[in-house]
């Protein structure tokens, strides 16, 4: 068997509507067309898993989560842009699902977020507000930002699949950020 890691940027990021598996692919920039074709790759074998993801964050390497600790306490003010939804996703949650889904045989395209979604903006003021710290949390539009890589204005994957099988239930992000925000807590004495 193969497992692979996709992403929301195999779809346009257009609409409002949570994309399911089933939909249309039509990346929008050039990772979101790498991610495709290596999908397109692992379909051809009979033994696969695909698992789109997206806004991933974990104790390990770089994420917005950190980015919007180490802002929010050195500057006391964050700019944040208000029109690009998702729903974050922890990876320990990312973790449990694969370790049940290796066990089975329902190979396939999953989809695999925490449930619910959020903007940017109501991300960051989410995760100084658990913190407790009492940065300024400014809204910005996508246009108005300083980002120059395109991506998703709207991110939101429907676990439809996982849903039907039912291996593992993605629990929402609202508690999994909590989880997160406790181990840090409990990591940089804060």
């Amino acid at each position: 068997p193969v497992m692979y890691f996709s992403t929301d940027y195999v779809f346009s990021g257009e609409g409002s509507k949570p994309w399911n598996e089933y939909d249309e692919r039509n990346p929008l920039n050039v990772y979101g067309k790498t991610k495709y074709e290596g999908e397109l790759a692992v379909e051809s074998y009979p033994k696969h898993f695909i698992i789109r993801i997206a806004w991933v964050f974990g104790k390990n390497g770089h994420n917005f989560i950190k980015t919007m600790l180490r802002l929010g306490k050195e500057k006391g003010t964050v700019s944040v842009v208000n029109d690009q939804i998702g729903s974050p996703t922890y990876t320990f949650d990312l973790a449990k699902l694969v370790i049940d889904m290796i066990q089975t045989d329902k190979y396939g395209t999953y989809h695999a977020t925490c449930k619910g979604l959020c903007s940017r903006y109501d991300f960051a003021r989410e995760i100084l507000s658990l913190a407790g710290l009492h940065a300024e949390v400014k809204e910005i539009s996508i246009a108005d930002s300083k980002e120059h890589l395109v991506r998703p204005a709207y991110a939101v994957l429907d676990n439809f699949i996982l849903r039907i099988i039912d291996v593992y239930e993605m629990p929402k992000w609202k508690q999994s950020l909590e989880e997160y925000i406790a181990e840090w807590k409990e990591e940089t004495h804060e």
